[in-house]
């Protein structure tokens, strides 16, 4: 994809429905008795091999578009599948589908491509195993052969590094445990979880702190439970929106509308870091299904600012801001190259496991543009403000990489091409095309 210099961003639009939600509510409705009907589902392949996946076990799913209607099969009704379960890219396919596995009384194989096939599973086969569930794995890693059981063990479990696919692992694991499963957290991740669960009609409880420590958070679900069908419009992804605010925000003159996009306070930590950069003008939010939706505008000042309290030194991301950001962390890398005193992110180190090693190929490719960058193990510093110059763009396969570097090209002096575009299907199929719809 060849992207050309922008002189602004303008127009009103809405972005396909969010991915978090899109894969928990059809893993829901599939558990559920009932018919559950979907609309906005997310249009990502992500999403779609959990709709894959979850037609090998059995469940009966009708799709046209973004509407999907999944005929839940109840807590015992999911089938043994006759090959091994394909999650593609999808992270949040393979650990969720894990924990319901594990409670199911047979056995089954998750696997999927190259790049899921490397990240970290010890993370969530510690705790299934305490549950009863029997995992064997590539020394931590996809192929995940699960034995499960229809009566797991219930735990009480302290999360090792912040995680809503682990929380939500065990979480989903304990619908199927005998009393209460616990998971402790000590930095605040994704809650849509928690949220669809007491929407299908799961006992469920969070909050914080937990007991006397006052800096954790909890989340615990009474099993065994059945859920009941429910009906769900899913808002817009904001993780996807993120990347149309970042442009606005960075091209002056530019004036953006995003309606009904989800506002869930644990996925807009990035606004927050944007408005030391640029305007959010207003943001208007109601409830439904259970999560906050609301409209997004954005104006592009005429010059960036600096914070007042930096003083040209740079904006510092870290500790547990940056489970609040990790998606956002490559966008923001980005933008930190355009604002006074750059950006320095650290703590991170969770952004070498992901699609891509994130952190390198951030620095790989923003230093193709120009920008002075160093790198860190667990993160990078960005000088700026740096003019960025046009490049050509590896991604690595990684769709967010994809998407955060088109915007710096649009940034950029003369044009950017960004090698293996098409890997933004991953999440956001129609990015490309919505972007163009906006450039002026």
């Amino acid at each position: 994809m060849i992207v050309q210099p922008a002189k602004r961003i303008r127009g009103n639009i809405t972005v396909p429905g969010d991915k978090s939600i899109s894969h928990r509510a059809a893993m829901m409705a599939a558990l559920a008795e009932g018919a559950s009907h979907l609309t906005n589902y997310s249009t990502s392949a992500d999403c779609a091999a959990t709709l894959s996946c979850l037609r090998h076990l059995g469940v009966r799913i009708e799709r046209t578009g973004n509407e999907v209607t999944i005929f839940g099969v109840g807590p015992d009704g999911l089938r043994a599948p006759d090959a091994p379960l394909d999650c593609g890219n999808s992270g949040t396919t393979m650990r969720l589908l894990a924990g319901i596995l594990a409670g199911c009384d047979f056995e089954s194989t998750l696997t999927g491509d190259e790049s899921l096939r490397s990240r970290p599973m010890q993370r969530i086969i510690e705790p299934l195993e305490m549950m009863g569930a029997q995992i064997s794995s590539n020394e931590g890693r996809a192929p995940l052969r699960i034995q499960g059981r229809n009566s797991l063990r219930n735990i009480d479990y302290e999360l090792l590094v912040a995680s809503a696919q682990v929380k939500s692992c065990i979480l989903l694991a304990g619908l199927n445990a005998e009393g209460e499963t616990m998971v402790i957290e000590n930095e605040v991740s994704r809650d849509h979880t928690e949220r669809m669960l007491k929407l299908f009609g799961a006992n469920i409880e969070s909050g914080r702190p937990f007991r006397e420590r006052e800096s954790t958070r909890f989340a615990a679900v009474a099993g065994p439970t059945k859920l009941m069908a429910h009906d769900i419009s899913i808002p817009g992804d904001i993780s996807s929106a993120a990347f149309f605010i970042a442009a606005a925000t960075l091209l002056p003159g530019s004036s953006l509308e995003i309606s009904d996009v989800g506002l869930n306070r644990t996925r807009t930590g990035f606004m927050g870091v944007l408005n030391g950069v640029g305007l959010m003008e207003d943001i208007e939010v109601t409830e439904r299904a259970n999560e906050p939706v609301g409209t997004v505008q954005v104006a592009g000042l005429p010059q960036l600012l600096p914070l007042p309290d930096r003083v040209g030194s740079p904006l510092s991301l870290s500790g547990t801001t940056i489970s609040q950001v990790i998606d956002e962390l490559p966008l923001l890398a980005v933008v930190g190259s355009q604002i006074k005193g750059g950006i320095e992110i650290r703590d991170a180190k969770e952004l070498r496991v992901k699609e891509s090693d994130r952190i390198s190929t951030t620095v790989e490719n923003l230093r193709a543009m120009g920008a002075q960058v160093e790198e860190f193990d667990d993160g990078l510093r960005v000088n700026g403000p740096t003019k960025l110059r046009g490049a050509k763009i590896d991604p690595h396969g990684d769709h967010r990489i994809a998407m955060a570097f088109t915007v710096a090209g649009l940034l950029a002096e003369g044009e950017t091409e960004i090698a293996d575009a098409e890997c933004v299907a991953v999440s956001f199929p129609e990015f490309f095309e919505l972007l163009e719809s906006v450039i002026e």
